[in-house]
């Protein structure tokens, strides 16, 4: 046996993708917009610039088309585990409150409403087929800095209300229909960002903020509702 018999390499695989080449994720889209989070909460872009850069983030099809949003802010470059989402430090721990699962809201032939106290989680599904739905977030528990908010509506109707010290931004389309959101920029650097897509066909989606409406400060509101849970837990 010829032991400095060199071995060939076996062949590369012409399918192996970049990772830049990789499809983005919803993870993925939603680690970007925190990166950009913390760099308007440190000066390091202007609320003009955040938006713009939030608008690309949730508009780019793979990873190589997010990487350039980020690559000049410091957050870009620190180490954060894959699929792992880091709540602001102003928030609770994880595991302090069950996290909501994605929020389906359907109306087929018929009319679904949410509103009144409740936590939003970080993505809500609307469907209007021949129905209507009112979703109104002007007195919910926003947990998360980035809530998005997929509509689709066909022959239906979508009403969606929120906080006006919110931001709210849209990126939607209407096939022989209607789709309007009422951008909005919130003053406040730590404010939840509500971002509504979707499509309407021969129906009609609106967005925009329900006058008069605040979302208090949103430490004290999670801190409030921890701390009836846990009350309640230790009741039992």
């Amino acid at each position: 046996m010829d032991l400095h018999k060199r071995t060939e390499p076996g062949p590369r695989t012409p399918a192996d993708p970049r990772a830049s080449d990789l499809r983005a994720s919803d993870a993925d889209r939603d680690r970007f917009a925190d990166v950009l989070r913390e760099a308007l909460a440190e000066g390091r872009l202007t609320p003009e610039e955040h938006a713009e850069r939030v608008e690309e983030v949730y508009r780019a099809k793979t990873v190589g088309e997010l990487e350039p949003l980020v690559r000049d802010l410091p957050g870009a470059h620190r180490r954060r585990p894959e699929g792992v989402y880091a709540p602001p430090s102003a928030r609770p721990a994880a595991g302090a409150v069950p996290l909501e699962p994605d929020d389906n809201v359907v109306a087929v032939f018929s009319a679904a409403v949410r509103r009144g106290r409740r936590r939003v989680g970080r993505r809500t599904h609307v469907y209007a087929v021949f129905g209507s739905v009112e979703l109104d977030l002007s007195e919910a528990l926003f947990e998360y800095q980035h809530v998005m908010i997929k509509v689709f509506s066909i022959f239906g109707d979508v009403q969606i209300r929120v906080p006006e010290n919110v931001s709210l931004h849209g990126d939607g389309g209407g096939v022989l229909g209607a789709f309007e959101i009422t951008s909005l920029e919130s003053a406040e650097p730590d404010a939840p960002v509500v971002r509504v897509d979707g499509l309407a066909v021969l129906g009609s989606v609106t967005a925009k903020p329900k006058r008069g409406r605040l979302i208090e400060d949103l430490r004290d509101r999670v801190q409030d509702l921890v701390h009836d849970r846990l009350r309640k837990h230790l009741g039992r």
